[in-house]
Formats: C-alpha cells, structure tokens, sequence
C-alpha cells in the first residue's frame, strides 16, 4: 500500500455528538438530584455539570471545514479562512461506524475530529478505518 491514494473531506461537526453530551448530562443531573447529599452541594454539582456540559459543546466547534491525508505530505488541515497547515495525528479510535482523529497543528492546537454518519460519507470513514489499520500495523511491528 505505498501508493495509497489521498484522502480528502470537508468536516463539519457532528450534531449527534452534542445531543450526546445533553443526554449523559441530564443522566448525571437526575443522578445528582436524587443523591441524598445536601442540598447546597447538589446544587453546586448540578450548576458544575451544565457548566462543564456547555463548555464542552463549545469546544467541538472547530475553526477548520476540510481534512486531507496524503502519503507524501501526511495531514493538512484547511482553516476556514482558507489557509492550509500542516498537522500530526497524535491518536485515533474507531468505534464501529465512529472515527475519532486526534490532530495537532501549529496554527490550531489540539484537534479532536469526530467523523460519524451524520457529518461524513460511510466511504470516507471506511477508507480513513482502512489507513489507520495499516497505520497501526506499522507502528506495533518491531523493528
């Protein structure tokens, strides 16, 4: 596979990812809620959990709209404004029909892509799962 073909997608976020979030929240909030701690501490628990929760739907939004990998030129990132930048895949999971990239760019930092049915093609994530198996592959062989 050393000629493996680019690949390319525009990204957007997912809307299941914060719908998610909400879900395992409000299951943390009826939890908090029927605790028999007091009620000054499950207040500040509940106020804590929206918190973190609103935070964290905030962080998922991502200055960038498209992703490419390339064999040569390895991972790019373009930012909304257009530019490119170059950026490393730190880690990555897949999850069934979910694909997970963790990216880290100079110009943007610590990325978290969340590729799943609702933002990217079932071509593109079964090409991406493809690639990374080959990745792994090649960095658990000794050498």
């Amino acid at each position: 596979m050393t000629s493996a073909p680019a690949i390319g997608f525009e990204y957007r976020p997912s809307r299941w990812v914060p719908r998610l979030f909400g879900a395992m929240t409000s299951l943390a909030l009826i939890s908090i809620a029927v605790s028999g701690a007091p009620v000054a501490v499950r207040i500040a628990l509940m106020l804590a959990s929206i918190t973190l929760c609103i935070h964290t739907v905030h962080r998922l939004r991502l200055p960038i709209y498209a992703v490419g990998w390339a064999n040569r030129s390895g991972w790019t990132l373009r930012g909304l404004d257009g530019a490119d930048d170059a950026a490393a895949l730190v880690s990555f999971r897949v999850m069934r029909q979910v694909v997970l990239l963790r990216l880290v760019s100079e110009r943007y930092g610590k990325l978290t892509l969340w590729l799943m049915p609702d933002n990217s093609d079932s071509d593109i994530r079964r090409r991406l799962r493809m690639r990374l198996a080959v990745l792994a592959n090649d960095t658990e062989r000794p050498r």
